[in-house]
C-alpha cells in the first residue's frame, strides 16, 4: 500500500468531516490509515454509513477507535435495496449508539441516481419510496434526535433547497459533503443551517469558479474532507498518494461521485484515504487566500462545533486521537 509523504509533526488539527472507512475496498487496512493521519494531525474522522449493510461496520469501527465518529443513513443509491423494516433498524442503531450522527443521506439525479425514482410519489406501496420521501424521513429523524446530518447532492440543489426549506430549518446543523453547488446558492442553505464540506473533487472543478464559490462561504461555515476511498485530488503539481488496490476489490463498489463529470478522477487502482486531507487544505487555503495553519484551526473548531451534541464523544474528548 502506497503511504502519503510523511509529514512533521505539528500543532495543525484537521478533522476529516466526512469519510467510508468501513468500505469493502479500504476497510482491511481502515486501522493503519487512521493512525497514519493521526500522526499527521488528522484528530478526528466522521465515517457515513450508507445501507443497512454496512452500519454495523461503522458502528464497531467507532467502538475500536476513538476518532471515530459514527454516522448513520440510507444513501440514495441503496434506496431500492432497503428492507421493509429499515427505519425501524436504523432507530435502533441510533439508539444504541448515542454518539452517532445522520449520514450518509441524500438526492441523487447524477448517471447512477437518474435511475432511481427521484420525487413520484407510488401510494400504498412503501417498497417504492422515492429519493425525496426517504430523504425527508431521514431529516425529520436527525431533527427529532437533534443530530447534524450529512447530505449527499449530485445535479439535484435546486430540489435539495426546496426539500431543505420544507423540513428545516436544522439547529443541530446540515453537512454538504463535497459541496460543488453554485455560489449563488451557499446563502439560501446557510440561512437554513447548512454547513458546506470540501473535498478532493473540488480540484475538478474549474479554479476560477471554485475561488467565486469558497469566497461565498461564511467562514464558521467552512469544513474539510476526503470522503475516502473517493475523491482522490487531482492537481498537476502536487503529489497525491493513492491507497493501491487489485481492480477486482473495486469493480461493483460504490462510488459517490457523478461517473459523467467525474470519471476522469476515478481508478480501480487508486483511492483515496484521509491523510490526503491535508491536500485539501493547502488547495483551499490557496483560493480563499488563508494560511493552511489559519484554515485548520477554522475548519476543525467549525466541525467541532457541529459534532459536538448531547452524547458525541467530540465534546469529551475534542483532542483524543
Amino acid at each position: 500500500m502506497a503511504q502519503a509523504p510523511a509529514r512533521a509533526a505539528s500543532a495543525v488539527r484537521l478533522f476529516d468531516a466526512h469519510c467510508h472507512l468501513q468500505d469493502p475496498r479500504i476497510a482491511a487496512v481502515a486501522p493503519a490509515l487512521i493512525r497514519a493521519a493521526g500522526a499527521s494531525g488528522v484528530a478526528r474522522f466522521a465515517v457515513n454509513g450508507t445501507s443497512e449493510k454496512d452500519w454495523h461496520l461503522v458502528k464497531q469501527m467507532a467502538e475500536d477507535h476513538p476518532a471515530v465518529v459514527p454516522c448513520f443513513g440510507l444513501h440514495p443509491w441503496w434506496v431500492p435495496e432497503r428492507s421493509p423494516d429499515w427505519m425501524n433498524l436504523l432507530r435502533r442503531f441510533f439508539a444504541e449508539t448515542p454518539e452517532a450522527a445522520v449520514g450518509e443521506i441524500g438526492l441523487d439525479k447524477g448517471s447512477h441516481g437518474k435511475t432511481i425514482n427521484f420525487g413520484e410519489q407510488v401510494h400504498n406501496n412503501s417498497k417504492l419510496l422515492s429519493q425525496v420521501e426517504v430523504f425527508q424521513r431521514q431529516l425529520e429523524l436527525a431533527k427529532e434526535l437533534e443530530r447534524p446530518v450529512s447530505v449527499h447532492c449530485v445535479r439535484a440543489f435546486g430540489d435539495l433547497l426546496e426539500v431543505l426549506k420544507q423540513t428545516g430549518p436544522f439547529p443541530a446543523g446540515v453537512l454538504l459533503h463535497s459541496y460543488m453547488g453554485s455560489a449563488e446558492m451557499v446563502s439560501a442553505l446557510a440561512n437554513l443551517g447548512c454547513y458546506f464540506s470540501l473535498s478532493g473533487f473540488l480540484t475538478g472543478m474549474k479554479s476560477t469558479k471554485a475561488k467565486h464559490m469558497l469566497k461565498s462561504i461564511p467562514l464558521d461555515r467552512i469544513l474539510l474532507e476526503t470522503d475516502a476511498p473517493d475523491a482522490l485530488p487531482r492537481l498537476d503539481n502536487v503529489s497525491v498518494s493513492p491507497v493501491h488496490v487489485h481492480s477486482s476489490d473495486a469493480d461493483t463498489e460504490k462510488r459517490h461521485m457523478d461517473s459523467e463529470s467525474q470519471a476522469a478522477n476515478a481508478s480501480n487502482e487508486s483511492l483515496n484515504h484521509p491523510e490526503n486531507i491535508h491536500i485539501v487544505l493547502e488547495y483551499v487555503a490557496s483560493l480563499l487566500e488563508m494560511t493552511e495553519s489559519e484554515l485548520a484551526e477554522l475548519s476543525y473548531k467549525n466541525a467541532t462545533k457541529l459534532f459536538s451534541y448531547p452524547g458525541s464523544k467530540v465534546q469529551h474528548e475534542p483532542e483524543d486521537i
